[in-house]
């Protein structure tokens, strides 16, 4: 039951069927298989313990698959619900197959609050789970409600237990970075701690998974669910490690240095003669920053990024940028021929950022409006084209890029 800070690249998480206290609340498709799977198979086992018809069993299954939701969904309104009293902006819980999670605006802005938002979860579950089991002890045996308090609290002990795990991306990997990071003062080194740990889970999960089948404690059909489990949280674990690395990062982030430059070419120009033009200006560039790394005495010269290719219409102003891989994709002896519009996108249908926007602004931009060009703008005046290689590059550095 993670909570993530932003969405996945600007996709919606799933189908929104209404809200609760006012979060939206999605259904991933994925639901759906965990629903089937639990009405056919809870509901024939329910059948037989109870003695009902195969109708009756499936109808008791499809009851489970609604409480259980219930369940997870009161699991992630406590996250939602205490991160909205610290005042962290929630934009949604998403239901799917292997639970749910919280998208939140930002992060928690002290240890404390990341602790009290991360534990909220797993408390609702184990109070859940202390009512059901209640409530198994005070009813019949062998009826519907006994049957499904039974399974409601095995299930929300269970979930208890195993979010409170100290490793990313479950709750207890989030405390666990909490109180590393209020000792250590560095949130980013304890997500990354908080991320091995989550690994080292995985590992055991899947160890542990192979031993209880081994001796005919789980069977094969439990197998592909619980595999899943720790391959989710090896995924969600890497994916914390990573976004820790390059959060570090972020503070380096200039897009007056970043961003390339621009040079302006009429619309209509012949390809092959505006990327002549573009080979100039970038070598103008490159040996104007020699020159003036020398005369500062410094023997290191700093690579310039490449030249963008900006088209401007009748009146000098900009109208297009011309994308460097469809420009590349243009065989040579087109290039006469074929104008720079062909091979252009408006900049209307460019995002925007002003140079002077910071590195987490600039990553929560490309995030909520993924591309492969923003447009750099000075005030009305647009002074650089940022490439989202050229971002990837100076954010992880050491993972391989296409260019």
């Amino acid at each position: 039951m993670e909570q993530r800070r932003r969405p996945r690249a600007g996709r919606r998480p799933g189908m929104q069927v209404g809200r609760v206290f006012g979060v939206p609340l999605y259904l991933n498709a994925s639901i759906l298989l965990l629903a089937l799977l639990i009405i056919f198979l809870y509901g024939e086992l329910a059948g037989q313990r109870l003695q009902l018809s195969p109708l009756g069993g499936y109808l008791v299954g499809a009851g489970f698959v609604v409480a259980l939701l219930g369940s997870v969904l009161a699991h992630e309104l406590g996250h939602a619900l205490t991160a909205r009293h610290f005042g962290i902006g929630v934009r949604g819980i998403t239901l799917e197959l292997l639970g749910g999670y919280t998208e939140m605006d930002r992060d928690a802005p002290s240890p404390r609050v990341d602790l009290l938002v991360s534990l909220a979860g797993p408390a609702v579950s184990a109070v859940l789970g202390a009512v059901a089991v209640a409530a198994t002890l005070a009813l019949p045996d062998r009826t519907v409600a006994d049957q499904l308090a039974f399974q409601l609290a095995a299930s929300n002990v269970i979930v208890a237990l195993f979010n409170i795990l100290p490793g990313l991306p479950l709750d207890g990997g989030r405390a666990l970075r909490a109180v590393i990071w209020a000792l250590t003062r560095d949130r980013h080194r304890a997500t990354e701690v908080a991320g091995w740990a989550g690994r080292v889970l995985a590992v055991a999960t899947a160890l542990l998974v192979a031993a209880l089948y081994a001796i005919d404690v789980l069977s094969l059909l439990a197998l592909p669910l619980t595999a899943l489990v720790a391959l989710t949280l090896w995924h969600g674990a890497g994916q914390s490690i990573r976004m820790a690395r390059i959060a570090r990062r972020l503070p380096l982030v200039d897009l007056a240095s970043l961003a390339r430059p621009v040079h302006a070419v009429p619309s209509g120009t012949p390809l092959a003669e505006a990327m002549r033009q573009v080979a100039d200006a970038a070598a103008g560039h490159q040996a104007a920053d020699t020159t003036a790394t020398n005369q500062a005495g410094d023997a290191t010269t700093r690579a310039q990024p490449p030249v963008a290719l900006l088209v401007t219409d009748s009146a000098g102003r900009p109208v297009a940028v011309v994308d460097p891989a469809a420009a590349a994709a243009v065989p040579a002896a087109r290039r006469p021929w074929l104008g720079v519009d062909a091979v252009a996108r408006s900049i209307a249908d460019l995002p925007k950022l002003s140079v002077a926007t910071d590195g987490e602004r600039v990553l929560e931009t490309v995030q909520a409006h993924p591309g492969a060009q923003y447009v750099v703008t000075a005030g009305e005046d647009v002074v650089g084209v940022l490439h989202i290689a050229d971002l990837a590059q100076l954010l992880e550095p050491h993972r391989k890029m296409n260019t």
